[in-house]
């Protein structure tokens, strides 16, 4: 079967003052997914398990991120976790930085082709 691409939904999540780039991160994956009840494992008639996510994470420290944390957040499916250099870093006037985070979230299915 083929893997089809039938989503994509995109997040934003800061770190204000910690520098975290896990919240961050955490942060912009619920933004993307808490913006839509997405039921398109019933629409195809597939169990929620059945569900192939592929979470590209844009932060400008990826060593820094917690991946396993992030593999927390997904209630179901079959969750992968991509962090590249990507988001914003902001430095803030009196010290310290604030920490953007860009998420795109892939939901795919094996399916056969029509």
């Amino acid at each position: 079967m083929a893997q089809t691409r039938v989503l994509v939904e995109f997040g934003m999540g800061t770190s204000l003052r910690r520098r975290d780039y896990t919240e961050a991160a955490k942060r912009a994956i619920r933004d993307a997914l808490w913006h839509n009840s997405v039921n398109v494992a019933e629409l195809f008639d597939f169990p929620k398990d059945a569900m192939q996510i592929r979470a590209e994470i844009g932060v400008q420290d990826p060593d820094a991120v917690d991946r396993d944390a992030l593999l927390e957040i997904f209630p179901y499916g079959q969750p992968e976790i991509h962090v590249n250099k990507g988001g914003l870093d902001i430095t803030k006037e009196g010290g310290g930085q604030t920490v953007i985070a860009n998420a795109a979230i892939i939901v795919s299915f094996d399916m056969e082709p029509v």
